[in-house]
């Protein structure tokens, strides 16, 4: 293990949650090694009860590699990428906190981008960078601007700034004070779990952030590239990848409040998407609108289930 300048104090705690995917983490792994002061951090892989070779390939990575560098695997057996990330989270030493896809291929001044702008800006709680796809197949025609978020692929300019409204960090590649899990952890009924296409956690982690009046900051030189398997660039996967996202904002909405907000949104998402779908001529724009609508399909089919439940008692 390292000697660290304040005993066994990391400067950072990099969490990777994997399931499934053991060749994709090892090079995940194995590209930490090339990071500048690897030394400064504690890299906590998170298992969440993996059905693959997992297990035994992280424990012979941190056999070969384990004196050199702080590294733990742990075992999460509840199914869930919240649960996961909440293991890492109680878990970690250090005061703050880097989050990396077992996909994801950070750049070679990662740690110290992170770690420098903490310590240099103490308004800042939490923060995120630029994600670059690395695409198995070639990228489909049909996956235009709009459809990046959803695919992970981040690029908001080269200056430091606040986030711009609506948007925030990407899990694949972001970082926060410690002291943000002081307001929740991450919210266990939204996120990934399993094959599921969930999400809304991180929304809901940042948007808890936002409400305190803390600072989230975009630093383009905290980069990643972050890989895109050919089983996800279909119009299929897009399509559940929205209804998905549909059914998460429909969770996210808390009381009676909540769910007129939730409804007054769907509504006007509706009216948009028809009078664009009439202006839609590219093939790109006529499967946005398509997506649109499912999500708006898994927003009333939660709304409905819920209300179904509560009629039942």
């Amino acid at each position: 293990m390292p000697m660290r300048e304040y005993g066994d104090v990391p400067k950072l705690s990099i969490i990777i949650c994997t399931y499934n995917r053991a060749p994709l983490l090892i090079k995940t792994l194995q590209s930490l090694l090339k990071l500048d002061h690897l030394e400064q951090a504690e890299i906590i892989v998170v298992d969440n009860c993996s059905k693959d070779d997992t297990e035994a390939c992280v424990k012979k990575f941190i056999g070969k590699h384990g004196a050199d560098v702080d590294i733990r695997y742990m075992m999460e057996p509840m199914q869930g990428l919240s649960a996961a990330r909440n293991t890492g989270i109680l878990a970690s030493k250090s005061p703050l906190i880097a989050f990396l896809d077992d996909d994801a291929i950070p750049c070679q001044r990662w740690i110290t981008t992170i770690v420098s702008t903490f310590e240099s800006k103490p308004e800042v709680m939490a923060m995120g960078g630029k994600i670059a796809p690395i695409f198995e197949s070639k990228r489909p025609d049909w996956l235009i601007k709009p459809f990046e978020l959803p695919y992970t692929i981040v690029d908001l300019g080269s200056r430091i700034k606040e986030y711009p409204k609506q948007l925030h960090p990407c899990g694949a590649n972001m970082a926060m004070r410690k002291l943000v899990f002081d307001i929740s952890l991450f919210p266990l009924d939204l996120g990934r779990k399993g094959d599921s296409l969930l999400s809304g956690e991180e929304t809901w982690l940042f948007g808890q952030i936002q409400k305190e009046g803390h600072s989230i900051l975009y630093h383009p030189e905290m980069a990643v590239d972050h890989f895109v398997p050919a089983a996800r660039l279909t119009e299929d996967w897009i399509m559940r990848r929205y209804y998905s996202q549909g059914i998460s904002n429909a969770m996210k909405s808390e009381g009676l409040k909540g769910k007129l907000i939730l409804v007054g949104k769907t509504a006007a998402k509706l009216v948009y998407i028809l009078a664009d779908s009439i202006l839609s001529r590219s093939k790109g724009r006529r499967l946005l609108n398509k997506c649109r609508l499912e999500s708006i399909r898994g927003t009333l089919h939660m709304i409905l289930n819920r209300e179904r439940h509560s009629a039942a008692g």
